[in-house]
Parts: structure tokens; sequence; C-alpha cells
């Protein structure tokens, strides 16, 4: 027997690399603001004598010979390392970097009980920051280049374990663990040496996948390790995983595949290379975990509209829907509800969900369950109320609108959104209106305007606007709400987010529609804010839907006073113009609304003429759309009366 000591080896330190600095992943618990595990006087007497014993353990790992350290490790093995204390112990005494070490030598029980001591005191969040600390990821990933199968997945396990903070996914990376993780999956690719295997060595190949994958699920959750992953080859490797009978790898398979499906790349080929239908056949598994990762990873998937359609075309809803019968598991019926809410975005979908009667269920979901889940049930009813009025009725009979008024007191602003949603769409039934106002609800969607989310702001304004055509006395309604008006002229001066402007110049068109209501913005200097946002003084990106609200919030607001005459001076007319000349024919309408009003004044038919809007006018005057043509109709006449008055006034 070789006697030595472990003075020689090399003391693992920290990695001060700048690349690690980048990337800190979006993970829900990041470690890296954790304090250190600190000893403090009181616990120490509190500890259990297990604990001294580890630490006396630790004692000897630091000058024993080869054999007393792999009797010591035997030793520590069966004491009880899933409990704090003991984990704790080990950090304590420096028996970390002990362990670290020992993977850098050549001694294969050695290295294996490291690992396995690693494996199962990496599950503690102080253990994890001291390994990352220490610098022992390096160490840890260099494991994984070793032909010997147990150590691999032993080091790819206790990456796993290790990877959940941002800092350490990205020494992963750094460290071409990613690469290697991906290496591991490979085994599965070599079908025909496969056979020649005997059943031990294929469940020692699954294994070693199996622990590839873990490590990779953790791994996923940082955006440039998705696209490492993907250079590496892993979506061929998790679409072979994908058809696998062993439900112990699909669980990390699916859970990479879910991570990784937040990238439109992934999701692009988690379409086109069929993996849909093997969600959707693992979706009807008996195992509670597997059925979770699918439905997470579909909720994901159907943010497209083709993905949306596989799954009704592969029979997934059924199986969807199955799982809200689960109500005591709160994690699947997030996972479930997100599925079902994007899957109802299709109108084909809706209608299956029609006939199984699921809309009522959900409406009566929202009594009970925690707001993750609400955010997805609220989407799906949205998404059902827009479909048809039946399904509108349906809400109502369920009580369904005072369900989702009662939403708008949370401060979760995807809940606050998608509730706002579907007031907004409940409000074009007449009989839905009249049930919003009775619960408030219109005074609760005016008070989100102040929200400090663009997108709780744009959500309220847009379904504002319906609630004010549908009501039957909307103009006193909006008188009633204190500071409402001048609340809503003020964000078009002080918003910056463009969906939050396009909404509210909506909204502001649907205020003008009232006599009175105009008046009173128009005193607030409406007009002036919307000249403004036509000059793009913010030096905001206008898209098409904001240019529509935008024209349609002046051509209303000409309709007062001397407004069409103070929007001329204001330079609005050459802006206007360059809106009719888009190739979006759903600007062209707003636009010559707002151009027929302007042309009343025969200044701006002036300016209209020297911008050259004839020509433009002639060719839209050839559209299918009745309004747009009689709009251009009109402008043009405008224009043409006031050159012939000229031109008789000239001849005299």
């Amino acid at each position: 027997i070789i006697l030595f000591t472990w003075v020689g080896i090399a003391m693992v330190t920290p990695a001060a690399d700048p690349e690690l600095s980048g990337d800190s992943s979006c993970d829900s618990e990041d470690e890296d603001e954790l304090p250190d595990v600190q000893k403090d006087n009181k616990d120490l007497l509190d500890r259990p004598p297990e604990f001294w014993h580890i630490q006396r353990l630790v004692k000897y790992l630091k000058w024993c010979n080869r054999t007393v350290t792999v009797d010591v490790l035997c030793l520590l093995m069966d004491c009880h390392l899933t409990q704090e204390a003991c984990q704790i112990s080990i950090v304590d005494t420096g028996g970390l970097e002990i362990l670290l070490n020992l993977l850098d030598t050549d001694d294969l029980p050695c290295k294996y009980g490291s690992l396995r001591i690693l494996r199962l005191i990496s599950t503690n969040i102080a253990v994890r920051k001291a390994i990352r600390k220490t610098g022992g990821i390096p160490t840890i990933v260099n494991v994984l280049r070793s032909p010997n199968k147990d150590l691999k997945c032993l080091a790819a396990e206790t990456i796993a374990n290790v990877a959940r903070s941002g800092s350490a996914r990205n020494a992963v990376r750094h460290y071409a663990g990613i690469k290697r993780l991906v290496s591991l999956m490979e085994g599965v690719k070599e079908k025909r040496r496969a056979n020649q295997l005997s059943e031990s060595e294929r469940l020692k190949q699954v294994e070693v996948a199996r622990c590839g994958a873990l490590g990779l699920w953790s791994c996923s959750k940082s955006t440039k390790n998705k696209k490492a992953m993907r250079k590496a080859g892993v979506i061929p490797l998790l679409a072979e995983l994908l058809k696998s009978d062993h439900e112990d790898i699909l669980i990390p398979v699916v859970g990479t595949l879910q991570e990784c499906a937040s990238e439109p790349t992934f999701r692009l080929a988690i379409r086109s290379m069929g993996m849909i239908e093997d969600l959707v056949r693992n979706l009807k598994k008996d195992n509670m975990e597997l059925k979770m990762q699918c439905a997470s990873c579909l909720f994901k998937c159907c943010e497209d509209r083709e993905a949306r359609d596989l799954v009704r075309i592969h029979d997934g809803l059924q199986p969807l829907l199955d799982l809200l019968q689960y109500p005591e598991d709160k994690e699947m019926l997030a996972a479930a509800t997100g599925a079902i809410w994007k899957c109802s975005l299709s109108q084909k979908n809706v209608v299956f969900l029609q006939q199984s009667d699921t809309l009522a269920t959900m409406v009566r979901m929202l009594e009970t369950e925690p707001e993750d889940v609400r955010i997805n049930l609220v989407g799906a009813i949205a998404a059902c109320a827009a479909a048809s009025g039946a399904n509108r009725r349906v809400i109502c009979e369920n009580n369904g609108i005072q369900l989702l008024i009662a939403q708008l007191a949370s401060t979760n602003r995807h809940l606050l959104v998608n509730s706002t949603q579907a007031i907004g769409v409940m409000a074009s039934d007449k009989g839905s209106m009249t049930a919003i106002e009775e619960a408030d609800g219109v005074r609760l969607l005016w008070s989100l305007l102040k929200n400090p989310h663009p997108e709780v702001q744009a959500s309220a304004a847009r379904a504002i606007c319906p609630c004010i055509a549908h009501h039957r006395d909307a103009g006193e309604m909006v008188r009633s709400f204190v500071g409402g008006m001048e609340l809503v002229v003020h964000l078009l001066g002080s918003a910056t987010h463009e969906q939050v402007l396009s909404a509210v110049c909506a909204l502001v068109a649907q205020i003008g529609t009232d006599e009175e209501n105009l008046a009173i913005i128009t005193d607030l200097r409406v007009v002036h804010r919307l000249a403004l946002l036509t000059r793009n003084h913010n030096n905001i990106e206008m898209s098409d839907s904001f240019r529509a609200c935008l024209a349609s919030a002046i051509g209303t607001c000409c309709q007062c006073g001397d407004n069409r005459e103070v929007f001329g001076r204001e330079r609005v007319i050459p802006n206007l113009v360059t809106f009719l000349r888009s190739p979006n024919p759903d600007v062209h309408s707003p636009a010559a609304f707002a151009l027929r009003q302007l042309s009343e004044s025969p200044h701006n038919c002036v300016s209209m003429h020297n911008q050259g809007v004839v020509n433009v006018l002639m060719k839209l005057v050839a559209s299918q759309d009745d309004e747009l043509q009689k709009d251009c109709a009109v402008c043009i006449s405008n224009i043409r009366r006031l050159a012939m008055c000229s031109e008789k006034y000239r001849q005299k």
C-alpha cells in the first residue's frame, strides 16, 4: 500500500473571470445574494452529536493515508448528510475543500466517495454558495471527462444541484460544462451499438443520459446557456430521449425542454421535429411529475399558433382538461391552466372547450385557486369570451363578472393585465356592461391608469373603451370620475411607453364621442398633446397600431370649436399624410377620417394640397372599405371646393 498525505494536492481557489459575472439568469431562487454561513455560539450548543462526530472525521481526512481516507469517506456516507447541521459541519471544518481536492487525484475510490458526499450536501443552499466561492465548479466539471460512467453521473448530479444560481450556471458554461453534459446524452444516438449491449449496460447508458439531462435542466435557466446547448447539438438528443419509455429520464428531458421553450428557436425545433406529439403522449402517462412538466412545456410552446393546432390534432386538449381534476396539486394546476390558456387563443380549440363545458369550471375556480393559477384561468376566460357571445353568457351565469372584477384588487401585474382584458371583452355585451357598472368595475379600471406598470395602464385603457361605447349614458359616467379626464390627458404627455400611448389615444377617441366631454378635454389642452405625438417628440417607435389610434383621436377632437384650425397650426397634416402612405391598410381609415375632419378648415385644405394628398386619396377611393371611400371622397371634395372658390375669386 502506497502511503501519502493530501498536503501536496493543489488547493482549489475561487475563480475570478470576467465572463462569470454576466448573464445572471432569471432564476426564481437567486442564491448569489445569500449571506455566508456564520457560526453562532448559541446555535453551536443546539447542534446534534453527529455534528461533532463529522468534525472529527474531517480532521482525519487532512493527514491520513489512502486507506484511511477511503474508510473516513465511507463513515461520512453513513452519517445523516441530508440534515442541514451535518452538511454545515463539513463546511465549517474545511471538509469541503478537502472533498474538492480529492477530485483532482487519480484515485478512483476517493473520487467516487467524495462525489457521493458532494452530491448529497450540495442540496444545501449555503454549501452550494461555498462551492462557488471556493472555485469548486471547474473541478467538478473536469470530472465529466472521466471515462468512468459512475463518476460522470455523480458529477452531473452535483452540477444539477450547484447550478441553481446565475453565477454557477455561468461558471459551468465558461468551463465547457455544457458541451460535456450534452455529450453524456449522445449514447442514445448509437442504436446499432445499443442492440449489442447487455440489459445492465443499456440501463447504465440510460442513467448517464438521465444525469446529463438533470445537469442541463439546471443550466437551462440561463439564456446564454440555452444558446450554448443549441450549438452543442442538444435538440436532436432531447427529441430522441423524448421517445424513451423510462420515466426517470423523461422528467429531466421534458424539464429541460420546458426551460428552453421560452426561446423561439427551440419552439420551432420542438414543432418541426415532432416533439409536440411526444409531449402529448407523455402527458397521458400516470406519472404526475411527468404530466406537470409536459403541461408546462406545452404552456410555453403554445405561444405559437402552429403548436396550438398540433396539440389539438394530436388529441392533447382532453388530457390537459383532465389535469384540472387535481385541485390539491397547485403546481400541476398552474401548468395545466397555462397550457389551456394558450391553447384557447385558437378558435378551434375554444370550440372544443365549449363542448366539454370547461368554461364554467374555470370561472368557479377563480374563487379558490392561488394567484399563479388565477392568472392563467383569467387569460383562458378572456380568450373564450372573445370567441362568442354564448361563452360570455356562460361567464355571466356563473357569477364571472364579479369574480373578474375581484381580481382587480390584486397587485400582480400579470393578473391585472389578464383581468382587464377579460372585463373589456365582457363589456361588449350590454347585459354584462350593466353588471360591470353595478360592481363598480369601471371605476376600478380607471384607477389602474395610475398603476406603475405600463402593461397594466395600457390594458386598463383598452378595457375602458368598450365600457364607454356600450354604456347607456357614457358621457355622464365619464364625468362622474373626478380627475378621470385630467389623468387621461396627463398620460398623453407623460407616458413614454408606446402601448400606453396607443391605448390612451383610443380612449381619448372614445371619450370625445360625447360633446361635453370633448369640450372638457379640449380645455385640458388635449389638442396640443396629440399634435406633439404626431411629431414623435419622445422619440418613441411608432407602430401602425399607435398611428391608427392617434389619427382616430385627432379626427374625433376636430369636432369641437376651432380645434381643426389649432391642429393645422400645430402642423399635424404632413404627419397624417405620411400615415396615409403606410403599407398597412389598418392605418388608412383613421388617417383618412382625421384628414376629412381637418379639411373642413380652408387653411388645412391648402396645407393638404401642398403635401400632395389628393393623389394618395384618389388611389384609396378604390378601396373596398366603404367608410374609407367616403372619408377620402369628402376630403377630396372639400379640397376641390376650395380650389374652385379660389379660381372664381381670381377670375373676378
